[in-house]
């Protein structure tokens, strides 16, 4: 069995919205109860992470850590028309990722404890954002 279901958010700017819970709600509508979810964010300027969800200060401390590595508005950009975070967004995004695949059992995402799912907002402004959740199993 494959279904797929587009999940649509609208985000504040900068920064991270957990999605573990809808793209879990998602999985459990199929009804399938083995098998593998894929989610692909459909967007250059945003991502998404897999990383701790206990702790808040893990997602601040990647945006310090992302914020060095691609800093907004630097003068050797190029691509700079929609304002200083126009090129840092994409090469943010290109250094998270867009994509992941987790396995299904029992109908339910199997991350870990500590895991869970965010959309990477990398414009400052508010945008919103298609991702699209594909459940193939049985």
């Amino acid at each position: 069995m494959v279904e797929q279901k587009t999940l649509e958010f609208r985000t504040r700017g900068r920064g991270t919205i957990e999605v573990t819970g809808e793209v879990q709600r998602a999985v459990a509508a199929t009804g399938v109860r083995t098998g593998v979810c894929t989610v692909f964010l459909q967007h250059t300027s945003a991502s998404l992470v897999l990383c701790e969800n206990a702790d808040p200060d893990v997602r601040r401390d990647l945006e310090t850590i992302l914020s060095r590595l691609v800093p907004d508005g630097d003068p050797a950009y190029r691509h700079d028309t929609e304002g200083p975070d126009d090129m840092a967004a994409p090469a943010r995004s290109i250094l998270t990722s867009n994509s992941f695949t987790i396995p299904v059992a029992e109908g339910r995402l199997l991350l870990g404890t500590w895991q869970g799912l965010y959309l990477y907002e990398h414009r400052r402004a508010p945008h919103s954002r298609s991702l699209v959740v594909t459940v193939v199993g049985k």
